[in-house]
Formats: structure tokens, sequence, C-alpha cells
């Protein structure tokens, strides 16, 4: 199976959008960067496709389920489902039918160019029961030879399975011990078994197209549950009409239209068209650091991400997504209190636990399932979702009283438990602070809270509120200043900076023009930047309580940008902006972080980096057409 060989100039090319071919050589390395994959899915699951054609990762039927496919974390025994033209040596490409999901991967050789394309179906009103892959593979010049590979390990490759042929075309895996779990291939091509694995090889001429599609089954109705021509004739053009409608409900008509529809439609893939919840990511244990054991569980629905992703959805007009994550928040009400975390489902997140039987993304280990971040006090969260509710309320439904009342139950925990330290937003592991994000975003809860009870006339003890609002930006303003230093800090006593800051005048806090806010920010370039690229903290002494430097945080990196928009530095802005984008990969996706040689690091697809763009595109075209 054909990988590539990555040199280190080719590795730094990478960070340019344009500079997205890879050179088939016969001797490979065995795992792809990060960023040479793209993704597909329905809004109940994702599968991330290689630049050589391969389904590598892909949690089955939903975001949260045990992986069919992981060979992007275990090479040898993950499972992955390839489709590969047999030439001697290929460039590929990959690029998306514009304003869809739909991704087409490209094989360019001297004896013909072969074309897939991956997307699973959707269409308007669709109730969401299938779950499938579709696999549509053409030649578009030449005589091609294909080989095709579809490799599942079931329960994240620890489960054996069992694989029934029924006929020439089908063929039926069924795992064992893992639940119910089973999925059916089928093809327009005769199908062969290769141990357990499902095979194939055939020919396809100069303009000739096959179709092959994973999808999945029940036991008891294996058999002739949706032919292949169902999928050939009714899924594509219903599916590209599914994105197209979506992308054009919204309301955003700026300068990077395609940046910012790209990570619009990155944000509706990882939100759940069953629940309105979302992931962080579809991926789990994909290093922040190679070689060291920063490795996160991003499948679940985080408060924060989710807040600030339904922000940006309010943003760009689409109220529906919101509408559904509010409702999802309000059936929470019952819990005693907010969650950081949750199943996307509602229900309570898996204990953490470590994946023994995988090596892990470049022999990286631990691969970890589940979260024990689940457990920790993470106080800011509050504020992130009542500023998306407030604006919620102001540009497009007016809450009722009874949803007013899940909003009371939220602010009386602030009001009890603001002065308290916690574990930030960061998730550090080795104790509890003071974090001013955290105090920060008490603030925004207490503010945007009295704002809403007062737009709507809803009763509210006016005097507490009021006072526990002001405390908190006394505390903030005065007892997070460090004068020596010439910054607001991390935590209450620190000598450090934390990007978590530059939220301060995009929550409206302080003005951008404020002294102290102005010596704040030069502070942070000074200690944290690395020219566009932004570190969350200084980590060189393990402040965090973990081995291992970590990356730039794509998401500081667009607050910056934000920053700069609002305090009237557009050039400096504009090009921060363009030179930052031009970190994306060749599909305009971005992972958590960025190494210092460009790469990509942790989870892929980042909900946060992506709404932060949007953001930050918003912030310049405002300022911009002021101009």
């Amino acid at each position: 199976m054909g990988r590539y060989e990555i040199s280190t100039l080719f590795v730094h090319l990478k960070t340019l959008k344009h500079f997205c071919g890879l050179i088939r050589v016969k001797k490979a390395p065995p795992y792809l960067p990060i960023e040479n994959y793209g993704i597909i899915g329905n809004m109940k699951t994702i599968a991330l496709v290689s630049l050589d054609g391969n389904i590598d990762f892909m949690c089955f039927p939903n975001f949260d389920s045990p992986t069919i496919f992981a060979s992007l974390l275990d090479q040898t025994n993950g499972g992955s489902f390839s489709v590969t033209p047999q030439f001697d040596s290929f460039k590929t490409k990959q690029l998306y039918i514009p304003g869809t999901a739909v991704l087409l991967t490209r094989f360019f050789s001297d004896d013909g160019i072969a074309e897939v394309t991956d997307y699973m179906p959707l269409e308007e009103g669709d109730d969401k029961t299938i779950c499938a892959i579709v696999r549509k593979i053409k030649t578009v010049r030449g005589k091609i030879n294909y080989t095709i590979n579809c490799a599942p390990r079931f329960d994240y490759a620890k489960a054996e399975h069992k694989v029934e042929k029924h006929g020439k075309q089908e063929l039926v895996f069924n795992a064992i011990n893992d639940g119910d779990t089973m999925v059916r291939l089928i093809a327009d091509f005769p199908l062969r078994l290769k141990g357990e694995d499902g095979f194939a090889e055939f020919t396809l001429g100069q303009g000739e197209e096959t179709w092959v599609v994973l999808e999945s089954a029940k036991k008891g109705e294996s058999k002739h549950l949706r032919d292949i021509n169902f999928y050939k004739n009714d899924t594509y053009q219903p599916t590209i009409a599914f994105w197209r409608h979506w992308i054009n409900k919204s309301t955003y008509k700026g300068r990077w239209t395609d940046l910012v529809s790209r990570s619009a439609i990155t944000l509706k893939l990882l939100t759940s068209a069953s629940y309105g919840s979302m992931v962080a990511a579809p991926t789990f244990s994909l290093p922040e650091s190679v070689g060291n054991d920063r490795n996160w569980d991003y499948r679940f629905t985080w408060i924060r991400d989710a807040a600030f992703t339904m922000y940006a959805f309010l943003r760009l007009g689409y109220w529906e997504e919101a509408s559904a994550f509010l409702k999802w928040i309000h059936e929470r009400s019952g819990d005693e209190v907010l969650n950081l975390m949750y199943a996307i489902d509602g229900s309570p997140v898996m204990e953490e636990e470590v994946l023994e039987n995988m090596e892990g993304y470049m022999g990286t280990a631990p691969v970890r399932i589940g979260n024990a971040a689940k457990d920790q006090s993470q106080l800011d969260i509050y504020g992130e979702l009542i500023d998306t509710i407030y604006l919620y309320n102001k540009n497009h439904s007016k809450i009722n009283y009874e949803f007013w009342t899940t909003v009371q139950k939220h602010i009386a925990c602030v009001v009890a438990d603001w002065k308290k330290p916690d574990h930030g937003m960061w998730e550090f592991r080795n104790g509890k602070k003071h974090f001013l994000h955290t105090r920060l975003m008490c603030w925004v809860a207490m503010d945007r809270a009295i704002k809403i009870a007062v737009d709507r006339s809803f009763p509210y003890p006016e005097k507490e509120w009021k006072e526990v609002r002001d405390a908190i930006y006394i505390d903030i303003y005065e007892d997070f200043w460090n004068k020596k230093l010439g910054a607001w800090v991390q935590y209450k006593g620190a000598d450090v900076v934390d990007a978590s800051v530059l939220l301060m005048p995009l929550v409206h806090f302080i003005t951008p023009d404020e002294p102290r806010w102005l010596s704040t920010l030069k502070v942070v370039e000074e200690k944290l930047s690395t020219d566009v690229l932004i570190y969350r903290y200084d980590n060189k002494e393990g402040s965090d309580g973990l081995e291992g430097e970590e990356g730039t945080f794509n998401m500081c990196s667009f607050w910056f940008i934000e920053v700069l928009a609002k305090n009237k530095e557009i050039d400096k802005a504009l090009e921060s902006f363009e030179k930052m984008t031009g970190y994306a990969n060749h599909l305009g996706l971005f992972a958590e972080q960025i190494g210092k040689r460009g790469e990509h690091l942790g989870n892929f697809p980042q909900a946060f980096t992506h709404l932060a763009l949007i953001s930050a595109a918003l912030e310049l075209d405002k300022q911009l057409d002021r101009l």
C-alpha cells in the first residue's frame, strides 16, 4: 500500500495552500502528516480521507462510537479502506466540490488520471437513517487498473469479525463481541475475500466509472437492504443540493467567502443532526506533541466549544443550528450543575482509558479514549454559554421565561462559585488556580444575564447580580494586574501571560485603547508569538503538569488577528490573517496546533480553529468597510 516520502523542505512547503500534490514512491514512511487529510461526513460521524485515497480513520456509526478504521493511530492493525490506481508513481491532489463536503481525490501519472469522489449521503428533510460512505471511481484519462481493500477493524481494533459473501457484489462484516456493529460492502463490480477483508481488482477505460459503498447494517437485515443503483442514482445530486442549499443560507458577504464557507461547513459536519450538540473534533489521540503524552479524546460536546461555535453560526445567520443547541442545553437543566462536557446525546462522558493495542500516531502513545477532564471544575463555561444565549435573544428570537429559569440556575452557580479556583479552560491537570480567563467569563455571564433580564423585563435580583458583576470586574482589573510585567497575567500572583487574555476586548470587558490593555497586548506579542503564530501559554517549565512542548495554538492566532483589527491596526491584521490562513492544509482545514516545522498537531479538524477564523474574518470585514 503506497505512502509518501516527505522531505523536510516539503513539510515547510506544505504550509502554503497551493502545494497540495505529493509524490508516491515505493519506499515510504508509515504515517502521513495529519494535514494530508480531507473529511467527509453526515452530521453523525466523520471519515478522514488521505491524499492517497485511503480512509484511515472513522468512528462508526456515531462520532463517539468505536472506530472501524484507525490506521491513522496504528498503521498495522487499525484498519483502513483504500482505493488505489496501479501506477508506478503518481502525484495526488484533493479538492471539494465548491460549497459542499463532497471530496475529490485525483491521481496524476504519465499512464493516466484517476479520480475518486467520496461523500456521505444527505438530502433535505432526510431522517439521517442512511449511514454510508459512497466512493465513485473514475478514469479521466488512459486505461487504469485499480485495487480496493476494505479492512474494517471493529471496537478500536480490539474485536474480531467474520465476513459473509452474498453473491458477487456484496460482503457483510459482522463484529464479534462488539454489540450489533455490522457493515455491508456493495459494489457494481465483483468483490472477493482476502482473509477477513474485502478485496477487488478491476480495470476502467477512459471515461468509465464504477461505485463502491460501505453502509451500516443490522443483524437479520443484511440482505437486499439497498442495491448499488440506489446510491448511484439517488444520493449524489441530493447530497450536492443539501450542502449548496445550506451554505446559501449564510448571511456572510465579505471578502473571504471560500475560507469562511469551508470553516462553516466544517463546523456543520461536527454538529449532531440527531441532538443539536457538537463534537470539539472527530478524532482522538492525535498528538499535540509527537513522542509525548499530550493525546486526548475530543469526540464530546464541550459547553465552551459548542457555545463558541453557535456564536459563530449566529453571526453567519445559521439560526437553526443555534436553536437546536439551545434546546439541547435546556434539556440539561435537570442536572444539578452544568457539566463542562457531555457525550453527544447528553449522557456522561466515558471514563478515560488507554488502548494498549494501538501504537499511536507515529508511535506516540498512550492512545486515550474518554476524557478525565470531564470531572474538572471549569467555571468559564457559564460565560461562553450565556454570551451565546444573549446574542440569540438579541438578534434572532426572544427566549421565554421557562428558558430564563435555566439561565438563572446557571447564574446562581456563578454567584456562589466565582471566587473559587478551577482547572481553567486549558484543563491543567496539576491543580486548581484563580485563572484570569475563568474570572473574565464569570463577569461575561453576569453582564449578559443582566442585559437579557433588562431586555425581556424578566424578574431577577438586580442589586445582587450587579454587585457580583462589579466585584468580579474590580477583582480582574486590580488583582490580576502585574505591574512589573505590565500585563494582566494568567492567574493571580503569576508573572506570565496567557493568550486567553486576548478575549478581554473581544467580550467588551475593556476598550481596545485602554492603556493597560495596550501594554498587555505588547507583552503577549513579545512572550507568546512567533510571527503570526501564538502559543496559548509558555510551557517550557511544564507549568501545565504534562511532558513535552506543544505547538502554537491556532485559535489564539486568530484571536490575536481579531484584536489587531479592533485596535485599528488594519494593515497588520490583514497581512497576519493572510499569512495565518496560509497554514491551513490544501483543503482549508486546520488541526488544533502548528508545530515547529509548520506541521499540524492535535485532533483534526478542530472546531476552535475554524470558529475563530470566522470571527476574525468578520471583524476584519467590519473594519475594512469603515475605511
